[in-house]
């Protein structure tokens, strides 16, 4: 689950990690907490969204006085960053920044190991950074039953040229950092800058944090975290009906069993020319209300311009399958066509109930690949 900066400052102060004093705001009338709040001007208003180049749309402003703030505050609240509605604003004390850093911990699951990298290039895109000068990005690996070597780190402060004078500061910044990584279970923690304020007291100024929600039984504050994340309507729909779904921008609505089959499905649609509107996975013994259900939910993205329904039967039944698309959609005036490929358990079966039931937008195709060229060619 990706934070919201906001969010992720929280999770600073938990783990003693320096970050600026600030307040998050809902609406302008919020703007009068800021009077017990003892924060000083400059301040930075942030506009809280999960997308980057929030700066360049206009959703970062530097305000001196308290009628800048207003207006900048009425300025950014509600406006659209790459789909993204500004809801909530960040208010914090701007800082007088020396320098800047790039730092962020994640999971090489290739190497299985922990992957730090360390730039003095911050305030940069790092892909850029690693584009254009491949030698300012660090890359150090961590064992996680070893984990986060000092020597190693003081080398990896001294390939990055950042100043031997910061290296005690620094190196306390980036093990707390790494603290927060491991001990409160995130797949990401990145912060772009990592400032030098004060000559030498090192900051973070930013905060892009992802957390293993597998691990949310440890951690009370990630329910909270969640219930603060807007959900698109259809994945909220998706979750209520049990459904694993997730949205994507393209235009051939998946419906399969098990996420491998489902990762396979969009391939093979992109290979015939295509793209996924969604991963939609209606797990192992699937009965005929879950198809029912998973087809509402494609039923309200407008984006979906055909459907490809892919089983594979094993545990669930093919048969069952077939007779949930036959309640969901008899007597339908479906806004879109269906390929069905049914293998496995019950297949025959199953195709039998679709033949017996037929409907003029419903196609049964012999196998996983004609069902992607006839779903795309719609």
């Amino acid at each position: 689950m990706d934070l919201f900066e906001y969010q992720g400052k929280e999770l600073y102060r938990k783990y003693n990690i320096l970050t600026p004093k600030s307040i998050v705001i809902n609406n302008l009338e919020d703007l009068q907490k800021i009077d017990g709040t003892n924060l000083n001007y400059p301040l930075v208003i942030k506009a809280q969204v999960q997308v980057g180049g929030r700066g360049k749309a206009g959703g970062i402003k530097l305000v001196n006085n308290e009628g800048e703030m207003i207006t900048a505050s009425n300025e950014i609240l509600g406006m659209d960053i790459k789909g993204h509605i500004v809801e909530k604003l960040l208010i914090e004390e701007a800082s007088e920044i020396e320098d800047e850093y790039y730092i962020s911990f994640t999971l090489d699951r290739s190497s299985k190991q922990y992957l730090m990298l360390l730039s003095s290039k911050g305030g940069m895109d790092i892909e850029e950074v690693a584009e254009k000068n491949p030698d300012d990005l660090i890359k150090v690996y961590i064992s996680p039953s070893k984990g986060l070597d000092e020597g190693v780190l003081k080398q990896a402060i001294v390939d990055a040229k950042i100043s031997k004078n910061l290296e005690v500061n620094i190196c306390k910044m980036i093990f707390s950092l790494y603290d927060l990584f491991t001990n409160g279970d995130c797949d990401l923690v990145e912060v772009n800058p990592l400032a030098v304020v004060n000559e030498g007291q090192i900051i973070a100024l930013d905060s892009k944090i992802t957390l293993d929600m597998n691990a949310a039984f440890r951690h009370e504050e990630f329910e909270e975290f969640e219930k603060d994340i807007p959900i698109p309507k259809t994945e909220k729909m998706a979750k209520e009906k049990g459904l694993n779904f997730i949205k994507l921008d393209g235009s051939v609505g998946i419906i399969g069993n098990g996420a491998g089959l489902v990762m396979s499905t969009l391939d093979v649609v992109a290979q015939e020319g295509g793209n996924a509107a969604n991963f939609l996975d209606i797990g192992g013994g699937a009965k005929a209300e879950t198809v029912s259900s998973a087809l509402e939910v494609l039923e309200d993205d407008s984006n979906v311009k055909s459907v490809l329904i892919n089983i594979f039967g094993g545990i669930t039944r093919c048969d069952l399958v077939a007779n949930g698309i036959v309640d969901a959609t008899k007597g339908k005036n479906l806004p879109w066509q269906i390929v069905v490929r049914l293998d496995g358990t019950n297949a025959r079966e199953g195709r039998s109930i679709l033949q017996e039931n037929p409907h003029e937008n419903i196609i049964v195709a012999e196998n996983m690949k004609d069902a992607a060229r006839m779903a795309v060619g719609v």
